[in-house]
């Protein structure tokens, strides 16, 4: 009997162990209102020199265009100012029946039209070479304003002097020019957006972060301590008193005898005694 109640006990004791085992908790999680056990996470403030610099927009921004995009319509332009040297080249005012003032004038227009192109080829080359730039950018729409409406006095007097069809061709030009100047000013826009926004966000942040630092070295200085009110001591070399000149219109006594110029007075005569 008492080895019977023995193994009973054996055979119990595990099941019991593995019951206490399986019926263990698991521990809960911490309660988010329950007490601050852990490090705060706060916000990290990056300076705005540390902050990467955004060199692309998604392909859905209104008006963006990405710099394979303004080195091929810098292309475009090349070729519209290319066609439009072709024809300044066929022109000849000297063979047209004009009066000599009217010639002169038109070769003065011709000459003008040539430095816009010129300058605006240099701005369109710089702009190819820099596609992100938005300086150059407006440079480049700066110098196509120049241009239009110089190609326009031509195109009128070609037409005129020489034949309307000519004429059209120079207005033609001018109209690619123009189509081509309006395709970059969205991107312009956009640009110039960008970069206000990015200088609002600096300010904001500027201000928040004088703020905290204000907040937080408020009452570290103490207060200021009064200074005495004393009369500033200059050191340095001491100028001699030199005696002042008279007043201009007043004159100086002459002086006796001969020092005024004057001879001296004669001493009165003595007689020897004899």
């Amino acid at each position: 009997m008492k080895l019977l109640f023995v193994a009973l006990f054996i055979a119990v004791c595990p099941l019991s162990v593995f019951g206490q085992s399986s019926t263990k908790k698991t521990p809960l999680p911490p309660h988010p209102n329950g007490p601050a056990s852990q490090e705060v996470q706060t916000e990290r403030i990056v300076p705005p020199a540390q902050t990467p610099a955004v060199r692309s927009a998604p392909p859905s921004s209104t008006g963006y265009m990405e710099p394979a995009q303004v080195k091929a319509l810098a292309h475009k332009i090349w070729l519209a100012q290319y066609r439009l040297n072709d024809l300044l080249a066929q022109v000849h005012p000297e063979k047209w029946k004009m009066q000599p003032a009217a010639r002169q004038s038109f070769e003065q227009s011709l000459e003008s039209l040539r430095k816009a192109l010129a300058a605006e080829e240099d701005w369109r080359s710089q702009l190819e070479a820099r596609p992100d730039s938005l300086y150059l950018g407006f440079q480049t729409y700066l110098a196509l304003s120049a241009v239009l409406p110089r190609v326009d006095g031509v195109a009128h007097s070609v037409s005129r002097y020489e034949n309307a069809s000519f004429g059209a061709q120079y207005s033609q030009a001018a109209n690619q020019l123009y189509d081509l100047q309006q395709s970059i000013v969205p991107h312009l826009a956009y640009l110039l957006k960008n970069q206000d926004n990015f200088l609002l966000v600096a300010q904001t942040n500027l201000a928040g972060c004088q703020n905290e630092l204000n907040f937080a070295e408020h009452g570290k200085e103490g207060r200021a301590t009064p200074m005495k009110n004393i009369a500033p001591v200059f050191k340095g070399h001491k100028r001699t008193a030199h005696a002042t000149a008279p007043a201009g219109g007043a004159k100086q006594a002459a002086p006796k005898g001969k020092a005024a110029g004057k001879p001296a007075a004669n001493a009165p005569n003595k007689t020897p005694k004899k």
